[in-house]
């Protein structure tokens, strides 16, 4: 009996729904396969953690998720999307988050950091403020990116990166690797989609370059395969490391669903990435996306089953039953839930009850509720 088949036996023993049984990746034990996606907060004061990211992440933790993921912390300050982002580039950053994380872990959660560089799609007002580019005479900076095209009509070119600073962007994610580590994170995640930096790279909409970074599809992945060996470098080997990847640019001449499966089985060969976070698009304006409920789940379950994998569901992922399904028909081994985790914090405890789960517990603080 292989070790998968027997993983499969005892949890088919298991008398809890699927979606609370937990999950071991390296040393770290998830006590459920919820995940609390990567949402910008566009919060922050010279990239730090304040009293607003204590609270949003701590009632997410303290409302049951599994994984309490911060927004993207990116590594450098004109890596930013807005001016209000976060950082880790310098230690007082890290040393700021400490009080979140320790909250997160005292509720039973996984504290994780994803890790982000906005390229072209830097240096832009918030969601709220209309996301307009803010040019440099206005408080703005100019944007790196691989090549010099605009991410849409009215954008600013970016500046192309030289090969020195592409050396020096891999360097500032280990850098901010090590730095997580040390701030107390258990999972860390490389974000490679919604049109950022590493998306820009690997995908011919955003990279023209002639140069060994640019071109085939072996040198547009080329910065992506450096930055995750780095970041290996700092990030401890019994810790789980993610990356988000848009499985398709959802625009004719992109990056596909076969280009992912292809970089995914390089990765999966390489062994340091865990977990492939599967979402979509945001390269291109001109993306055109069916967006339904689980639109995005047959990415996850494609990744997985064909190129062994652990996944991650995302995308309108509202109801227990549908959460439940994904896990327990093996299409994905976590589900990540972003606006449905804005909208209610202690969803994964409602949806405990739904599911009749057995070993899931209230804080104490809460128990007298008796909400249900």
């Amino acid at each position: 009996m292989t070790p998968g088949e027997n993983e499969r036996r005892v949890l088919r023993r298991d008398p809890n729904p699927y979606l609370f049984r937990p999950l071991v990746i390296r040393s770290v034990t998830i006590k459920n396969r919820i995940m609390l996606s990567p949402m910008c907060q566009y919060s922050a004061t010279d990239g730090l953690m304040n009293d607003w990211h204590l609270a949003h992440l701590g009632a997410r933790a303290a409302g049951g998720a599994g994984i309490v993921f911060t927004e993207a912390v990116h590594t450098e300050p004109i890596g930013r999307i807005t001016r209000f982002c976060l950082g880790l580039w310098n230690d007082e950053q890290r040393d700021q988050m400490r009080r979140v994380v320790d909250f997160i872990a005292s509720q039973d959660a996984i504290p994780a950091i994803q890790l982000g560089h906005a390229g072209r799609k830097a240096s832009v007002t918030r969601p709220w403020e209309g996301t307009r580019p803010v040019p440099v005479d206005a408080g703005g900076w100019q944007p790196i990116g691989p090549s010099p095209l605009p991410y849409a009509a009215g954008w600013p070119a970016p500046a192309e990166m030289t090969k020195s600073m592409i050396e020096e962007f891999v360097e500032q994610c280990a850098d901010a690797a090590a730095r997580a580590r040390i701030a107390g994170f258990r999972i860390l995640e490389l974000h490679g989609a919604h049109g950022y930096l590493l998306h820009q790279f690997f995908s011919p909409l955003s990279n023209q370059r002639a140069d060994e970074y640019g071109g085939s599809f072996e040198n547009r992945i080329r910065l992506l395969l450096e930055t995750v060996a780095a970041v290996r470098t700092a990030w401890p080997r019994d810790l789980p490391l993610f990356l988000r990847l848009s499985i398709t640019d959802w625009v004719e001449g992109g990056w596909t669903l076969e280009d992912s499966i292809r970089l995914c089985r390089i990765l999966k060969e390489r062994g340091d990435v865990d977990l492939i976070d599967c979402s979509s698009g945001g390269n291109d304006p001109r993306q055109k996306i069916p967006i339904h409920p689980g639109y995005q789940v047959p990415f996850a379950a494609a990744v997985k089953q064909q190129t062994g994998f652990m996944t991650g569901a995302v995308g309108l992922i509202h109801t227990p039953d549908l959460a439940e399904s994904i896990v327990a028909n093996n299409q994905a081994d976590l589900v990540i839930l972003g606006r449905t985790l804005l909208a209610d914090p202690v969803w994964p405890l409602r949806a405990a009850h739904s599911l009749k789960a057995t070993t899931v517990k209230w804080p104490v603080q809460y128990e007298r509720s008796n909400i249900f």
